[in-house]
């Protein structure tokens, strides 16, 4: 994932674009709405991207991505901490409820974070609703991940589907 880019790095024009793209796609009573709770009432006012405001996301300093299509968080119930990094692929789909945790705590002292690799999710990347990446993780392109999975390894190589 060389081509990886900071969104908090995006400039003003980039912003624009990516508005101008979301407006087509998801319409405009849907951007109000997440504009309205993100900005007015400032439910996940951190989060540059669209973000459901059921969803949790920690650490957005540390996510990568190499395009915003998948708008992280914006399924419903997600939770994404980022402590130790995440790198989403192009065009990673999200189903409801999708936990990704990138960090573990040391079992005798819970607010010290353990150091992992970063969790990294290839293109075209499908999770399904409930799934669980835990830290470390990294999924080739083309991976889906179905139904209320847990993932704990690592399958690179991707063109898989992960169930179980």
């Amino acid at each position: 994932m060389n081509e990886c880019f900071d969104v908090n790095n995006l400039s003003i024009r980039q912003r624009i674009d990516l508005i101008k793209k979301r407006w087509n796609y998801y319409g405009w009573r849907r951007l109000f709405k997440y504009f309205f709770f993100q900005r007015i009432l400032r439910i996940n006012s951190h989060v540059p991207w669209l973000c459901h405001w059921s969803s949790e996301v920690l650490s957005v300093e540390r996510i990568k991505c190499k395009d915003w299509n998948a708008d992280p968080g914006y399924s419903i119930g997600s939770y994404i901490q980022a402590a130790n990094g995440i790198e989403f692929g192009r065009n990673m789909m999200l189903g409801p409820g999708v936990k990704i945790v990138s960090a573990n705590h040391d079992l005798n002292d819970y607010e010290k974070h353990l150091e992992a690799k970063p969790i990294k999710i290839g293109d075209n990347a499908w999770l399904g609703s409930n799934v669980v990446i835990t830290a470390g993780v990294e999924l080739g392109p083309h991976t889906v991940v179905a139904a209320n999975a847990v993932v704990t390894k690592s399958f690179p190589e991707g063109n898989c589907v992960l169930a179980g």
